[in-house]
């Protein structure tokens, strides 16, 4: 695992386009803002690139991207995407990412996380409750382009 090199943006659009629908796809402009704000916590995974199935290109595994947002006691992560290769799924690789991430957010003086995950996105939702997160409430029309509410989840770090 490793932090954000300037380069990885255009590695990190090729897998996102790999694990997500266009729908709910970043553009490579939207996915260097996420990784380059100020309080952003990227994690990076090259590990078990043996595994890939040949032709995939994609040389990195998978990455997360969390925010610190909000102002004092408020403060919070909050985890704007996690793209795992869909080969290496299962494997316990998006949760390193996650925890590692966590950890991060913690460090930095913030005790808990947040997220959305589509209401039809049945992996995700156990993925996330697996893990210790909570769905809290239902952001109504969050992924537009797909016409999807967001369930919003939480937990304390």
């Amino acid at each position: 695992m490793r932090g954000y090199r300037a380069g990885d943006v255009d590695l990190m659009v090729r897998l996102d386009e790999r694990c997500f629908g266009e729908a709910f796809r970043f553009d490579r402009r939207s996915m260097r803002r996420f990784a380059e704000a100020r309080e952003a916590i990227v994690v990076m995974a090259e590990e078990a690139l043996e595994r890939l199935e040949a032709g995939a290109c994609v040389p990195i595994a998978g990455f997360v991207i969390a925010q610190l947002e909000g102002a004092a006691r408020e403060r919070y992560g909050y985890v704007v995407t996690l793209d795992v290769a869909p080969e290496l799924r299962r494997a316990g690789l998006g949760e390193q990412l996650l925890t590692e991430a966590e950890r991060q957010v913690l460090a930095a003086g913030v005790g808990r996380m947040g997220l959305h995950v589509a209401v039809d996105n049945g992996a995700a939702i156990r993925f996330y409750e697996r893990l210790g997160y909570a769905c809290v409430g239902v952001a109504k029309g969050f992924y537009r382009e797909a016409g999807l509410d967001g369930l919003i989840y939480r937990k304390e770090l």
